[in-house]
């Protein structure tokens, strides 16, 4: 292992996190977002991360990548709103399946892995000025 691999791994593992968050907040500021450009109620928006694999010198392990952003596809929420300009023949609205107290735990939990990873690249920048240190010594 090389003595930056460290950086690269828990960068990318911030980078995904960074990505997960940002789609966090679009869903939640999309909750109640009836139309979009492509027609229908918005849908929610999740990444799909993969393992970044890289052997070299008997070490395997490169960080994370950002495999696909998808979107669910589960059927939107139907709230009866005769009057709304978004409304069927029917007079019900098409809302996002979104849970908000789900997109919080989801937050909550893409932060906490963010923090882990700065923390990572933390030592591993103390670790590189040890090394530093010591081939100066």
């Amino acid at each position: 292992m090389r003595l930056f691999d460290g950086f690269a791994i828990s960068g990318s593992g911030m980078t995904a996190q960074r990505l997960r968050l940002d789609l966090i907040a679009g869903n939640l500021a999309n909750v109640h977002s009836t139309q979009t450009p492509e027609g229908g109620p918005y849908r929610r928006r999740f990444p799909i991360f993969a393992q970044h694999l890289a052997v070299a010198r008997g070490f395997s392990g490169a960080g994370v990548v950002v495999q696909s952003i998808l979107q669910d596809q589960s059927p939107p929420q139907k709230v009866l709103e005769p009057g709304h300009p978004d409304a069927d023949a029917e007079g019900y609205v098409g809302y996002p399946n979104i849970n908000v107290a789900d997109e919080m735990v989801d937050l909550v939990l893409a932060n906490r892995a963010y923090q882990a990873n700065a923390t990572v690249f933390e030592t591993s920048k103390d670790l590189a000025e040890k090394a530093l240190e010591l081939g100066r010594g």
